[in-house]
């Protein structure tokens, strides 16, 4: 794994907008789920990576370290060399100062061996650091996303519990609800209504029969007192008639 495509990847998921994909997504809550998953699986990927480069970058500084130390250590040899044969020297043994002078030339190559290769390597320790520093901001994004997403995860799990909570709670509300016409409370409401109807139909039919029946006796009873007074009439006049004929006879 390069460290352009580790880089690469931090900032892909760094960036990305959560908000829009949970809108995106059918099923939010496993979508959630999986990019949790699929963030910490992605950290943990990236954080191995980002510590073999932080790796690689600590053994550069540490050779170029020692390349400076190398380069001073033959720089003191150097000195040291040309020292004893400035002795040699001022007390008439040149063959010998020369065999020092040497030395310290040696030395001197070395030196700026070592030198050379501290250098070579100090474009690379910055360049290096300077990834190191962005792979280590991108992990942090990347960390502070996945507590987002958690957090997101938590939340949204929680208010889907809390929905499912309030609809079974109307559920069983609804039927108790007089007003429901489909609940069972209404239905035996309107069972007894309509009992209640079919009595009272009733006893208007048996009052309405009874009526009829004492509207009929005052019929026959209206009927009778007429025949009565009918033949009360007839006897009346019968009298009448009666005792003018007696009369008529005397005279």
């Amino acid at each position: 794994m390069s460290k352009q495509s580790i880089f690469g990847r931090i900032a892909q998921l760094a960036k990305a907008n959560i908000n829009a994909m949970i809108d995106s997504a059918e099923d939010p809550q496993k979508m959630l789920d999986q990019m949790v998953r699929d963030y910490t699986e992605n950290i943990r990927e990236a954080e191995s990576a980002v510590a073999q480069t932080i790796g690689n970058l600590r053994l550069l500084e540490k050779d170029h370290a020692e390349d400076v130390q190398e380069a001073a250590q033959w720089g003191n040899k150097a000195l040291a060399a040309s020292n004893k044969a400035e002795e040699f020297r001022s007390s008439g043994k040149e063959s010998e100062a020369q065999k020092f002078d040497n030395l310290a030339k040696v030395a001197l190559q070395r030196q700026i061996q070592s030198e050379s290769e501290a250098r070579g390597v100090e474009p690379q320790i910055a360049s290096q650091t300077e990834i190191v520093e962005k792979l280590k901001d991108g992990l942090n994004t990347m960390r502070g996303k996945l507590q987002e997403l958690s957090a997101k995860r938590d939340e949204l799990a929680a208010r889907q519990k809390t929905v499912q909570a309030q609809a079974q709670v109307q559920d069983s509300l609804k039927a108790f609800d007089v007003m429901d016409p489909t609940s069972e409370v209404s239905r035996f409401e309107d069972k007894i209504r309509r009992e209640e109807a079919r009595v009272a139909g009733q006893q208007e039919l048996a009052d309405s029969s009874l009526d009829r029946q004492f509207e009929a006796l005052e019929d026959m009873g209206q009927q009778t007192e007429i025949e009565a007074r009918l033949a009360a009439l007839k006897a009346g006049n019968a009298t009448k008639d009666g005792e003018k004929i007696v009369s008529s006879e005397e005279v």
